[in-house]
């Protein structure tokens, strides 16, 4: 499809062509489309449409109790679902008070952020595939699957987790996962260095990337920006560290940054967080460890009204046989109250707004996507670019259409 600009007279008249980039998945990483008006190659406009995947998983949860609405939080952002079941299980907790052992807290850090390496390696490696680099992708690739590995030894799901509890996790980790998890802490660093070895100097992907689709600090917090879309552009925001959560506090880590918020910094700030995360597992795994005894089984808070109770005292006792009836007909009623709670997900910060006005099911409930808020911006970004830039841009950004929809 054409356009005619109309020119002043005299001039010679200029013809732009508009472009559909996506709903496609593989042109466009999700289902969404762009609308581009192209002189040439290069982007004059760009104009986004989403909701091919609107599924109302807002709406869907104020029909559901607290702990049936964990399985919504999975199809968000799907790359690393564990922190969004995790971001939810901790609002919960807030508006019912709980206070979890520090066991708890530290076996949650080592999931979210094995969550968080497996969200960068893909968006990272992709950026790669989309820079016309495939061997990194199919390299780190393998190395998610440990991770999913260590996942299913968890709670039996690989991609769509629904892992944990409120209050803790289903049951206690087996020796095996954490065979598996020392197995990954053993082999992923080398395997990160070679891949950045790939990239981070090479002259094809530097060009590719630097001063591709920028933003400043100011724009990308007029916009809303968090995660690493934001930390590129400068700003050294991580909800892990000005609001901490599951003990966060108790471990060193360092907030990496960029200047000029354009892919390349956006791919060097995600590296870099890798490494951080490796750290903290470290530490986590670390502080694991130090439990012994009685205090080694401890996997879950005291919160029988959202808990399952095993099934020999479902049969054998009676407080356990109401406890279950109540959890699986959804009869547990919550407290009245209004509570905020935004975890660091693995694209930025992942918040839920839950209103409780006493009943079984939330009053209202509203999931604060990342990826919904920084898609506004991709206009802006890749106006004056190439059109190959602009689905380098899309990649750098992580967008995931599950979540941007929901």
């Amino acid at each position: 499809m054409s356009d005619h600009i109309l020119l002043p007279e005299g001039s010679i008249e200029k013809q732009t062509t508009t472009l559909n980039l996506g709903p496609t998945h593989p042109a466009t990483h999700g289902v969404f489309q762009n609308i581009l008006e192209l002189d040439g190659e290069r982007v004059m406009k760009s104009t986004s449409t989403i909701g091919y995947i609107h599924r109302a998983f807002e709406k869907i949860a104020e029909r559901r109790p607290l702990y049936q609405i964990t399985p919504l939080t999975d199809r968000l952002n799907y790359c690393s679902s564990p922190i969004n079941n995790m971001g939810w299980h901790i609002t919960c907790e807030k508006l019912l008070g709980l206070e979890l052992p520090k066991r708890v807290d530290y076996l949650r850090v080592i999931i979210m952020e094995l969550a968080r390496i497996s969200d960068h390696l893909i968006c990272n490696s992709i950026v790669g595939v989309d820079s016309g680099a495939f061997s990194g992708f199919l390299y780190v690739m393998q190395y998610r699957e440990l991770i999913y590995e260590i996942y299913e030894e968890v709670c039996g799901s690989r991609l769509t987790t629904t892992i944990g509890r409120i209050g803790g996790f289903e049951r206690n980790f087996t020796p095996a996962a954490f065979q598996k998890l020392e197995k990954f802490l053993k082999e992923y660093p080398k395997v990160l260095k070679e891949f950045e070895n790939l990239f981070t100097r090479n002259r094809i992907f530097m060009d590719r990337t630097i001063g591709c689709g920028p933003i400043s600090a100011e724009r990308a917090l007029n916009y809303g920006f968090t995660g690493p879309n934001l930390r590129a552009a400068g700003v050294d925001y991580d909800v892990r560290v000005h609001t901490p959560y599951s003990s966060y506090q108790d471990f060193d880590f360092t907030v990496p940054v960029g200047t000029t918020g354009d892919c390349y910094d956006r791919f060097l700030v995600r590296n870099e967080e890798m490494w951080q995360s490796l750290s903290i597992i470290e530490q986590a795994f670390q502080k694991v460890k130090e439990f012994k005894g009685a205090d080694a089984e401890v996997f879950h808070a005291d919160v029988p009204a959202y808990y399952l109770p095993e099934k020999k005292d479902v049969y054998t006792k009676m407080e356990a046989l109401i406890y279950h009836f109540k959890i699986v007909m959804g009869e547990a009623e919550m407290p009245v109250g209004e509570v905020y709670s935004s975890v660091e997900g693995g694209n930025g910060e992942l918040g839920f707004y839950l209103i409780s006005d006493g009943g079984r099911t939330p009053y209202r409930l509203h999931f604060r996507r990342p990826c919904f808020i920084y898609y506004q911006a991709f206009e802006e970004l890749v106006k004056g670019g190439m059109l190959s830039d602009a689905v380098i841009t899309m990649s750098s950004l992580n967008l995931i259409a599950g979540e941007m929809d929901a």
